[in-house]
């Protein structure tokens, strides 16, 4: 079987004669603008798991810790208390706080279901990648780093909205996600929870605008810039100063954004909420005009 690749950007293929169908049929389907078929997913069919575990946005095993950071959605630990423990430091969390509950155990152990369920075996098809991805623009497809990925610069995803990104890194058995001063810009439509990163090793991330939900098999540590996606480990996921928006699904649209549907956008009428200017708080509290009234918004705290 006779293989072929080339190199552009930083990105290898590799096609072969059993493979090469494939491949073509994902590009052919992202220059149609429909869903390039992820390989990984649609054999080993991880949505249900998905599903079960989207509602939280942290998960782990033991410990969750949050300093000077804030985390949309909920967070939960498989250990209960005394082994298990979720520490907020100047991090307010909008959601709710599982350690070692119910509704955190299933979701963990759905997480981990998916995780086994997404994991690379042979004869995946995917697009090898390369180098730090700085300046690549990627359609939808089934994306992966033989090792570890060491990332920075900008990465775009090209939608449409339909569109789904499967990266997968250690597809060899070994190998950490780091993202230093790592942007990923979102282009046509791209969806950020349409988005997965499934890690042999751990994930780090520094001063990174982050886009899409990790699954790492080890620990997930989050510094400084932003985070949309849902990160999940099988270890600890430590933040710090990272502002996290989690994602969430709903039976019949899968994952979408989390927002905040009870709150006017920006409370200055430039949403479909019921809010118009100079009325922004009509109806419902503003998301940044705390503590105004209606004709006089007011400001954070009231302020």
């Amino acid at each position: 079987m006779q293989s072929h690749h080339r190199t552009t950007r930083g990105i290898t293929r590799y096609t072969s004669r059993g493979l090469g169908a494939v491949v073509a049929l994902s590009l052919f389907a992202a220059a149609c603008g429909e869903t390039a078929p992820l390989t990984g997913l649609a054999t080993r069919d991880a949505r249900a798991s998905l599903r079960q575990s989207h509602d939280f946005t942290v998960l782990a095993n033991a410990a969750v810790t949050c300093t000077n950071g804030t985390i949309v959605g909920d967070v939960g630990t498989f250990q209960a208390t005394p082994t298990g423990s979720v520490t907020q430091t100047i991090c307010p969390v909008e959601g709710t706080v599982n350690v070692g509950t119910g509704a955190s155990i299933a979701a963990y152990n759905a997480f981990l279901a998916t995780y086994a369920q997404l994991a690379p075996v042979v004869g995946d098809a995917c697009t090898l990648l390369t180098g730090t991805l700085d300046g690549a623009v990627l359609a939808p497809g089934t994306y992966c780093f033989d090792a570890a990925a060491a990332l920075t610069g900008t990465l775009t995803l090209d939608g449409p909205s339909a569109g789904q990104w499967l990266f997968l890194i250690g597809t060899s058995g070994t190998g950490a996600l780091t993202g230093t001063n790592f942007n990923v810009v979102l282009a046509n439509g791209a969806q950020s929870c349409n988005v997965t990163w499934w890690v042999a090793e751990a994930a780090t991330l520094t001063t990174s605008n982050f886009v899409g939900s990790i699954l790492a098999g080890a620990g997930i540590t989050l510094t400084g810039g932003t985070f949309a996606g849902n990160t999940w480990s099988k270890a600890d996921v430590t933040v710090t100063g990272t502002a996290v928006t989690g994602c969430e699904t709903s039976p019949t649209s899968g994952p979408r954004p989390r927002t905040d549907r009870n709150r006017c956008n920006q409370g200055v009428g430039n949403g479909p909420e019921g809010c118009d200017p100079g009325n922004s708080n009509n109806r419902r509290t503003s998301n940044d005009e705390l503590g105004g009234v209606p004709g006089k918004p007011g400001r954070a705290g009231g302020k």
